[in-house]
């Protein structure tokens, strides 16, 4: 960028000034300079009377973004990747987004779009849709640290009730969005799904965010979504059988695991999701069973009796 901008302005730069003045070697400067002709195409040539470079072509210009093939296609994989996870809403901008920065990148290098997608793929997790321009005023809201008036449908109660909240954080898990607020009216921390969210809008009034709502501690302690409450120690003992696959992946940070001398583990870890954790674990069936603390033993024991009842054990 240094030697475009020295070219343009009609210094006539050559390899040894600009090694003086950005401090490198005359090496460097040689190799930046092929780098411009052979991968960008500029028209770099050589005045012998002023002794330095200039363009042959004055109305050559650097191009805007200049990436490799490698990265274009790791930027590509990231807008699949998030095409599928953050929503169908944001397709159209993240298609248009690919197509801007094709534009503006060097002719020479191009990238098979549809070929991608026959070697990678991926799929969507079970999410509730939700509005892309909705999404849009809650995060200007949370930047402009302006109040929030929400319509929100609770989903155990299927009430429809309105909200004023100080908005604070925007949290994606596995697909579903979630907004994270100081519920004015409620007076303490609430997890809205954004896709329960039926209406919202800005309001005028600014607000200082709270001291005691610290969003990194808030996801921190959560599990999944769910969070907010004090954390406690949550303990489950996996058997042998499930050890195996429950040692290959992160569930929280606060995890720990300890190993048993029948091959299981206890997996440990500090956390408020309660609700969350009952559903995590259950997945699990037999291979799983919760140690700590008593209220979420207690919680599986009666869900547990309930699905016999179900099918009629």
């Amino acid at each position: 960028m240094e030697i475009d901008r020295q070219v343009r302005a009609g210094l006539y730069p050559n390899a040894d000034r600009l090694a003086r003045d950005l401090g490198v070697s005359r090496r460097v400067i040689f190799k930046d300079r092929a780098f411009m002709i052979e991968r960008l195409g500029a028209p770099l040539a050589t005045d012998r009377e002023r002794g330095g470079w200039y363009y042959t072509e004055p109305a050559y210009a650097l191009p805007n973004i200049m990436i490799t093939e490698g990265e274009l296609v790791a930027f590509f994989l990231s807008a699949e990747l998030a095409r599928h996870y953050v929503g169908t809403a944001f397709q159209k901008p993240l298609e248009s987004a690919l197509v801007t920065l094709a534009q503006a990148m060097p002719r020479q290098i191009t990238v098979d779009l549809e070929a991608l997608r026959q070697h990678a793929s991926f799929s969507s997790p079970p999410a509730l849709q939700v509005d892309l321009q909705r999404l849009l005023v809650i995060y200007e809201a949370i930047r402009e640290q302006r109040l929030l008036w929400l319509r929100y449908r609770a989903n155990t109660t299927g009430q429809q009730t309105e909200r004023k909240v100080e908005p604070y954080h925007l949290h994606n898990d596995k697909g579903e969005w979630y907004l994270l607020a100081y519920d004015l009216g409620r007076g303490d921390r609430r997890t809205f799904h954004v896709g329960r969210i039926l209406d919202c809008r800005k309001l005028p009034d600014k607000f200082v965010r709270r001291s005691s709502v610290l969003v990194e501690e808030w996801l921190r302690t959560a599990f999944g979504a769910e969070g907010g409450e004090a954390p406690v120690e949550v303990a489950v003992r996996f058997d042998a059988y499930q050890a195996r696959w429950v040692r290959e992946r992160q569930f929280h940070p606060s995890q720990q695991l300890e190993e048993q001398a029948d091959g299981g583990v206890i997996l440990r870890m500090q956390t408020s999701g309660l609700g969350e954790v009952r559903r995590w674990v259950m997945q699990y069936g037999s291979h799983a069973e919760v140690l700590a603390p008593a209220a979420l033993r207690q919680a599986v024991i009666e869900e547990v009796r309930r699905m016999a009842e179900v099918y009629g054990i």
